[in-house]
């Protein structure tokens, strides 16, 4: 899956930190996001309301230093996926992944 999410960010297809997460959210682009499972309870207090009341469907997988590692950045709290193809794919690869466990 993060093979697919650092196709994604070469193509130009994602917003990544809370802050262009939350702006691109607003805007109606992210068609889904993942949020890393150690972003701060502050962090989560702003984006996950958000996503939700915005209708985006969300993951809350990886750390920090993974979702950088896989977009060739530093640490990152989320990631906003804004192609539709590629969220559709995530969402698969996340469903495939939940059901393996």
């Amino acid at each position: 899956m993060l093979q697919l999410v650092g196709l994604a960010a070469r193509a130009g297809a994602i917003a990544w930190g809370t802050e262009r997460v939350r702006d691109a959210t607003r805007k109606g682009r992210v068609r889904f996001a993942v949020v890393a499972a150690d972003l701060t309870d502050t962090g989560r207090d702003k984006l996950i309301p958000l996503l939700e009341g915005r209708g985006v469907d969300f993951a809350v997988r990886y750390t920090r230093a993974e979702l950088g590692s896989a977009v060739g950045r530093g640490p990152l709290a989320a990631i906003g996926v804004t192609h539709s193809g590629f969220a559709e794919r995530l969402e698969a690869l996340l469903r495939e992944g939940a059901s393996a466990d």
